[in-house]
C-alpha cells in the first residue's frame, strides 16, 4: 500500500474525502476493505523484525491495526487537526480507554458533572474501583474549575457541550486553567461535531468522538476514536488498547469512511433544521422551556457563539406536565424515532430519565436539569417543515 502524498492545505470537505487515503497496486478509487485478523510474513526474520517496532504501514494484527482502520485514523487525524488517533470499537471504548491508559492508582481527574451515564458510570464506578480520585464540577461555573483544580490534577474530562441538557463549558478557560493545574485536558466533542468545533485549537489535549453518531450518521455501525498527539496515541493508547481489545473492526472502519465523505453536508443541514425546530417550539405553551445553544436565551449562547461555527444537531426541550406528558408526546410523533442514539439521518427523540441516564440518583438528575419531562431531539435529514409540523402535532396531543 502506498499513502496519497498530496498537499495537506485543504479545506475540511477536502479532508473528509480524500486525507489519509492509501492505494494498493490496483489502484482503487473507493477504499480497500481488508477483512484479516493476522498478516503474513515473508520470513521469520521479518516477523521478528515487526514485532520490534512495526513501521506506519507494517501490520501485525487487526487488534494492533489494519489498513483499512489506518486510512480512517489518518482521516480523522487530519480533519482534526491531530498529529495522530487510534479508533475504537464504540465511543465509549473510547472514553474509557483515553481515561484507562494515563490514569492509575492515586491519580486525580477533574470532570464536568453533566455527562453522558456511561461516561458518569466509567468515572464514578469505574475509576474510583482502582484508586483514582475523581471530583465531579458544575462544568459552567469557571471558580468551581479553578477551585477543584487548586490541589492539582492528572486529568480534566468534559463534554464541550454537555449530554442530554446542552451546556456548553467554556473549553478555552477551563483548559488554560487545567494546565496551569498540570492536567491533560480530554474533551468529548460529539455533540459540537468536528464540523463545527476545533476543540484542540481552544487547549484540547486529546479529542475524543463516538464515531457511531455523527461520522457514521445513518444507524449502521458503532465505533469510536481518540486523537491527539502522536506520542500519547502511540505511546499510551496504542499499547493500551491493543493488549485489552478495544479496537475498531475493519468493516466498521470502512463504513465510517463512507460516512465521512458526507459529514459536512449531512451536519450543516441537519443543523439548520434544528435551529429552525427550536424557534418554533421557542414560547410554545405545553413547554416550560426550549435548550438549543442557537437561542439567545441559552445560559451559554455567547461561549457558544464564540467557540463553535454553528450550534449543532441536537436540542432538548421539557414539557410542563412531567414524564406522561412527555410519553403522550413521544408516542404521537408519527416521523422522529423513539431511540437512543443521535446524530443520525432519522430525526430521534429520547427521554433521559427513563433510558440514557436511568440509572443516575433522582437528586443527581434534578441537580443536572434532567427533569421527567425532558426530551432529547436529534435531529434528522428530512425536511424541517414536516418535523417542525410533527413534533407540533405531537405536542397537541398531549393532555391539559
Amino acid at each position: 500500500m502506498a499513502r496519497d502524498e498530496r498537499p495537506q492545505g485543504w479545506h475540511r470537505q477536502t479532508q473528509m474525502v480524500h486525507g489519509g487515503a492509501r492505494r494498493s497496486q490496483y489502484g482503487e478509487v473507493a477504499e480497500a476493505l481488508y477483512l484479516t485478523q493476522g498478516f503474513v510474513y515473508p520470513s521469520a526474520a521479518a516477523a521478528e523484525a515487526r514485532f520490534l517496532g512495526a513501521g506506519p504501514d507494517e501490520f501485525i494484527y487487526a487488534r494492533y491495526g489494519n489498513p483499512t482502520v489506518a486510512v480512517f485514523e489518518d482521516r480523522v487525524a487530519t480533519l482534526e487537526g491531530t498529529e495522530d488517533a487510534f479508533a475504537t470499537a464504540s465511543g465509549m471504548a473510547a472514553v474509557s480507554g483515553a481515561l484507562m491508559a494515563c490514569l492509575r492508582a492515586g491519580s486525580r481527574v477533574v470532570a464536568a458533572r453533566a455527562l453522558f451515564g456511561s461516561c458518569l458510570y466509567v468515572l464514578q464506578d469505574v475509576l474510583t474501583r482502582f484508586g483514582v480520585e475523581v471530583v465531579l464540577v458544575d462544568g459552567t461555573d469557571l471558580a468551581a474549575w479553578q477551585a477543584a483544580l487548586e490541589p492539582g490534577a492528572d486529568v480534566v474530562f468534559l463534554e464541550s457541550v454537555s449530554n442530554p441538557v446542552l451546556e456548553v463549558i467554556d473549553l478555552r478557560a477551563v483548559a488554560a486553567l487545567a494546565h496551569e493545574a498540570g492536567a491533560r485536558v480530554i474533551v468529548d466533542n460529539v455533540f459540537a461535531t468536528p464540523v463545527f468545533s476545533r476543540a484542540v485549537d481552544l487547549g484540547a489535549d486529546v479529542v475524543i468522538y463516538s464515531a457511531t453518531k455523527h461520522i457514521d450518521g445513518q444507524g449502521r455501525c458503532l465505533g469510536g476514536v481518540i486523537c491527539g498527539t502522536q506520542d500519547f496515541i502511540r505511546k499510551t493508547v496504542e499499547p493500551y488498547m491493543k493488549h485489552t481489545g478495544g479496537a475498531m473492526s475493519p468493516f466498521n472502519a470502512w463504513v465510517m469512511l463512507n460516512g465521512l465523505q458526507t459529514l459536512d453536508l449531512r451536519v450543516r443541514a441537519q443543523a439548520a433544521s434544528a435551529a429552525r425546530i427550536a424557534q418554533a417550539l421557542a414560547g410554545h405553551p405545553k413547554l416550560a422551556r426550549v435548550i438549543y445553544p442557537g437561542l439567545p436565551d441559552h445560559p451559554q449562547h455567547s461561549v457558544a457563539r464564540d467557540q463553535m461555527d454553528g450550534f449543532g444537531t441536537m436540542l432538548a426541550f421539557e414539557l410542563k406536565g412531567g414524564k406522561d406528558a412527555a410519553f403522550a408526546m413521544l408516542d404521537a410523533l408519527r416521523i422522529a424515532l423513539i431511540s437512543n442514539n443521535l446524530g443520525d439521518a432519522r430525526s430521534i427523540v429520547t427521554h433521559p430519565a427513563t433510558t440514557t441516564h436511568q440509572r443516575l440518583p433522582d437528586a443527581d438528575k434534578a441537580a443536572l436539569g434532567i427533569t421527567p419531562g425532558l426530551v432529547r431531539f436529534s435531529t434528522g435529514l428530512e425536511d424541517a417543515d414536516d418535523l417542525i409540523g410533527d413534533l407540533l402535532q405531537a405536542l397537541d396531543a398531549v393532555p391539559g
